[in-house]
């Protein structure tokens, strides 16, 4: 019995040591925090790969059209899958509230192009291969570090983000949120 406890309050001490160091950035130093973009920020200025393999700069829209940022984990998984569709599926309502999505993952070009055609996607994929834009956005990850984070941004013509939304699970939830917030967008 003494071996069972003795094991129990080990594995507890075990998670919560993981758990505290992977969710809590104040216990990092500076050098190690991650800037966090959220509602009021100015949306940084990126540059990537579409799934056709043109170079997306995020400048040229600026100004011109809102914008939905999407983050997700993974190409042709049944999450992503859903909310990509859902996204397409919405695809009209949101042209017609002059605003372009655009998904990003750190998947390649090809693999973008695959999951695109394959579900008739009518909108743009951006290639993070490196995570450079995830990590610069400050996307968390999920599942300790380990699946790549679903985070959704709203942002306004002139740049700044008006909302945000994260959920890993309810990725659905993302595009009916979304929506949401262009609706009361000019």
């Amino acid at each position: 019995m003494k071996k069972k406890t003795f094991c129990l309050i080990l594995s507890m001490i075990a998670f919560l040591f993981c758990f505290n160091g992977n969710v809590y950035s104040q216990t990092k130093s500076k050098k190690d925090m991650k800037t966090v973009i959220g509602v009021g920020s100015k949306v940084p200025s990126f540059s990537l790969k579409d799934q056709f393999g043109k170079t997306f700069d995020l400048d040229a829209v600026l100004g011109k059209k809102n914008l939905v940022i999407y983050f997700y984990p993974k190409d042709d998984t049944p999450g992503c899958t859903k909310e990509a569709c859902a996204f397409r599926d919405q695809f009209e309502v949101f042209a017609d509230k002059n605003t372009m999505i655009i998904g990003i993952s750190g998947q390649s070009v090809e693999s973008h192009l695959e999951f695109a055609n394959k579900y008739k996607l009518n909108f743009t994929l951006l290639s993070d291969e490196g995570n450079n834009v995830r990590k610069l956005f400050g996307v968390p990850s999920s599942a300790m570090g380990v699946i790549p984070g679903r985070v959704t941004y709203v942002v306004n013509k002139e740049g700044k983000v008006v909302f945000t939304f994260d959920s890993l699970t309810k990725a659905e939830q993302h595009v009916e949120e979304a929506l949401r917030i262009i609706k009361t967008l000019d």
